[in-house]
This record gives C-alpha cells, sequence and structure tokens, in this order.
C-alpha cells in the first residue's frame, strides 16, 4: 500500500468534483474546491474520521469494499478504478458477478441516437438502461420492477397471450428465447460464483420446460437475428435492423433498434418518438 500516493490521488480526485455533479448543495461558505471530505465520506458510507486519515495518509489499508464505495463516490472511471485499488495494495481481480452500472458516457449516447431504439442489456439479459423510442417501441421499463425488466424471464416465464408470443410480439421471439439460454449458460460459466446468476438459472429450470432442456444441451454459441418485426399495440408492426455491439469491460451490450430510411416502419418510430409512452387508446 502506497499511502502518501493513496492519499493524492483521493484528494485530487476530491477536488474535481462540484457539489452539483453528485446532487449536494454548493452552499455560501465553501472555501475549497470539489467536494469536503465530509462529503466524499458520506457518499462512500464510511466514517469521515477514516476518510479523513486516508487522505492524510496515515489510514489503515482499505478493504475491497470500502475502495468501491470511493470509486463510486469520487466518480472514477474504469482506468481510475483499477489505480485506486493498486495503490491501496489490492489490485483488482475479476468481478464476482455481473456489472449493472452503465457508464454515464453510455447513457449520455443513447439520448443522443437519432431515430433509433437503444437498450443495454447486462450480461444476464436485464434491461439495465434505455432511451425514450425504445421505452416507446418496447416497453416503459421505468414502470416495471428490476425482476420484471430481465427479457430472458419473459421470454420463458411470462405470461403468453393467446395465439400470441411472451416478448413484445417479436417475430423471433422463439428464437430470441433459444440465444438468450445460449447466452446465459456462457454467464454462468464467467461468474460461477454469483448468487444472483445461479437463481436465476434455478428459477427458469424449475419453471420452464423448454428452458430445462435448452439448458441441459450445453449449447453457447448463438447466431444473432439481424432483421426482426416488433408487433406494436398502436402503430402495428414495425421492422427494424437490430444491431447488437458488446460493451467488453462491463461485460454488457448495446442493443439498436433501427428501421430503414423511408419505410413504413421508419414512419412508425417517427410517430412513436412523438407519442412516447402514452396510451391512445385509454380516455384521459
Amino acid at each position: 500500500m502506497d499511502r502518501r500516493q493513496l492519499a493524492g490521488f483521493l484528494r485530487s480526485r476530491r477536488e474535481r468534483i462540484t457539489p452539483a455533479e453528485v446532487g449536494l448543495p454548493a452552499g455560501p461558505r465553501r472555501r475549497t474546491p470539489g467536494l469536503r471530505r465530509e462529503e466524499v465520506a458520506q457518499l462512500a458510507f464510511i466514517s469521515a474520521e477514516y476518510y479523513t486519515r486516508l487522505e492524510q495518509a496515515r489510514g489503515p489499508r482499505p478493504s475491497r469494499e470500502v475502495l468501491a464505495g470511493l470509486a463510486r463516490a469520487l466518480r472514477l472511471s474504469d482506468a481510475e478504478r483499477d489505480h485506486l485499488h493498486h495503490l491501496a495494495g489490492a489490485p483488482p481481480g475479476p468481478p464476482a458477478g455481473p456489472s449493472f452500472e452503465v457508464r454515464q458516457s453510455l447513457l449520455d449516447l443513447l439520448n443522443r441516437l437519432p431515430q433509433t431504439a437503444a437498450i443495454v442489456l447486462s450480461a444476464t439479459y436485464e434491461v439495465i438502461a434505455w432511451n425514450d423510442l425504445a421505452a416507446a417501441l418496447l416497453e416503459d421499463f421505468s414502470a416495471l420492477s428490476r425482476r420484471d425488466r430481465s427479457l430472458i424471464r419473459r421470454a420463458f416465464l411470462g405470461p403468453r397471450p393467446e395465439g400470441g408470443c411472451r416478448l413484445y410480439g417479436l417475430s423471433d421471439s422463439d428464437e430470441f428465447a433459444r440465444s438468450a439460454a445460449r447466452h446465459l449458460r456462457a454467464t454462468a460459466a464467467r461468474y460461477p460464483d454469483d448468487p444472483g446468476v445461479a437463481a436465476l438459472v434455478a428459477e427458469l429450470v424449475d419453471g420452464s420446460e423448454e428452458f430445462a432442456r435448452l439448458w441441459s444441451s450445453h449449447d453457447v454459441c448463438a447466431k444473432p437475428t439481424l432483421c426482426k418485426t416488433i408487433r406494436h399495440p398502436l402503430v402495428g408492426p414495425v421492422t427494424v435492423d437490430c444491431d447488437v455491439l458488446d460493451i467488453t469491460d462491463r461485460d454488457q451490450r448495446l442493443v439498436l433498434y433501427t428501421a430503414a430510411p423511408g419505410s413504413p416502419s421508419d414512419q412508425a418510430l417517427r410517430l412513436l418518438s412523438v407519442i412516447g409512452t402514452q396510451r391512445l387508446d385509454v380516455p384521459g
């Protein structure tokens, strides 16, 4: 543990953050740049005395839990987080479980994509970020619990409408379910000690004969479906190109839905971008 370098690094990261960036009032008597030590401690869920000792190069070696809290409080990038661990004498190891935190730059990107519905999926097929057009095209994810944002749960355990499919009227819903099962098999191998992954697999095996059959096959390869049709309740069928970009450092995927320019589906997406998530079939 390099106490002097750790102290200087913590101080420099603290001084670059404005109170507004973390939702704190600036106050009229703030004489130093950035956050106060007690504010960082509060955000990291540690005592102000302990944090002060770290900045004065006389604190004990922080635990990994403390380092995770400091990285979150100081809004560290991935490279800065790794540097913090090395300075504290606790080199970062492989993640214990899938990451559900989405980089701010990626969140900003979602809202800058014109005429593109976009979501971010975790390694366990949970929707962890989305833009307004995705909410209008698929579902208002903000109105759902975290559990209900799991696309793989919906695909295998969700209610199946009469004559329909469980997942947004997708034309390739069966292939999506098979692909998700194969991806989850690979995810379980990457995170063998994560209780959340194990619980999800057990729930799906117990609740779906189809998933249990797919799981027993041990298949891990899946071919992506590049074009699919979503049967929307307001604008009808919307045919979109589906592109998936891997976010390798977080083990996440960015899914982009776009329509051919000038096509009826393109017009439907433009209409949905105006309608949003409001229901036109419900009286006001």
